[in-house]
């Protein structure tokens, strides 16, 4: 039995008490939350104790993972400071909001020897885990393009709930919150990107960063991708979508949270016959169902010592490539992965 503290008890929360509470050989000790009155109310359901500071959490429960969902633009230093006083911390996405973060995580979770995992739960979907298999299989033959599409509703309101969402310093906007899983998708299925041409818009609330963004990817295969993402999507939730076009196939993997299978089509029947029973997940939110199976993965990784499929560097390449999305998006120039940001206002503001 493996036991797990939980720090911010923000709007992501619910989901991973949820997960936590129901997931056999993992019990959760205790939370905590800046606002102490936030921390009280999520943990007095479940009779949990609750602590305002997150280090004197971890030194009086000792639980063997603590699992950061502050504030994005405190992922890394709460991680970095936890670190060595537990065997594993799971980071919300992103991992950080600045590349020097995250490699200053990575860096100190090496040097205690602590686990690091990234959530990126929609690479547990059901139709997602088919579509990777069928790349891994070659089953597509050339890649030749992909597209993720994430068009979610964030009203005023939605922004207004916390001072740091939709900043720069802390937040950033529809790049890098809502569509960081998808981004990750689309460079998970398609391999390393060579080049991004981006550009975003703010327009239908009043924040900082974007709420709208579009950009072109190109992929050092030779493909070609398309990320188009809005939280100006009114007066609800439309999709999360991801595409895959290859020389011997197709699939589209839609839904409102990447869940839903509504093309497979290759000209292999054997391809055809892995999906003879259809593999979509119903959801009830944009969140999707995928902590459960990544909770799974972590203590899997910790009784055997594997390593995990979202650990540190994994994470970190969609975080690049995010980074340079904004590169992009506030030079008008074409930015070639890898490289050094000099105009991104993500984590570290105006």
């Amino acid at each position: 039995m493996k036991t797990v503290a939980l720090v911010g008890c923000g709007r992501i929360s619910g989901r991973h008490i949820q997960v936590l509470t129901q997931t056999p050989g993992v019990r959760l000790v205790a939370v905590c939350d800046v606002i102490e009155e936030r921390a009280r109310l999520a943990a007095a359901p479940h009779g949990l104790p609750f602590y305002s500071d997150a280090l004197t959490m971890v030194k009086a429960e000792k639980p063997d993972i603590v699992s950061i969902l502050t504030e994005s633009g405190s992922h890394a230093q709460v991680a970095i400071s936890l670190a060595p006083h537990v065997s594993a911390v799971v980071v919300e996405k992103p991992m950080a909001l600045t590349l020097e973060d995250a490699d200053e995580l990575i860096e100190s979770c090496d040097r205690c020897a602590t686990r690091l995992f990234v959530v990126k739960q929609n690479r547990y979907n059901p139709p997602v885990v088919k579509l990777r298999k069928a790349v891994e299989r070659g089953a597509f033959g050339k890649l030749v393009m992909g597209t993720v599409r994430v068009r979610w509703c964030r009203d005023q309101s939605y922004y207004d709930q916390d001072a740091w969402r939709g900043t720069w310093k802390e937040d950033g906007g529809v790049f890098t919150n809502q569509a960081s899983h998808h981004i990750d998708l689309l460079q998970w299925m398609l391999g390393p990107v060579e080049s991004v041409k981006a550009y975003t818009a703010t327009r239908l609330v009043k924040i900082e960063s974007e709420d709208t963004g579009v950009a072109i990817l190109r992929f050092k295969n030779g493909a070609l991708g398309v990320i188009e993402a809005t939280t100006a999507t009114r007066p609800k939730d439309l999709e999360g979508s991801l595409s895959i076009l290859g020389e011997r196939g197709s699939v589209v993997i839609g839904g409102f949270a990447v869940n839903k299978l509504e093309t497979w089509n290759f000209s292999d029947p054997d391809m055809m016959r892995e999906v003879a029973e259809d593999p979509s997940q119903a959801v009830p939110n944009v969140y999707g169902l995928g902590h459960q199976a990544f909770y799974q993965e972590v203590l899997e990784c910790m009784e055997s010592g594997r390593n995990p499929m979202l650990a540190g560097l994994e994470g970190r390449k969609s975080l690049e490539i995010i980074n340079a999305l904004y590169e992009s998006a506030a030079t008008g120039k074409e930015v070639f992965l890898r490289f050094v940001p000099h105009s991104v206002l993500l984590g570290r503001g105006k």
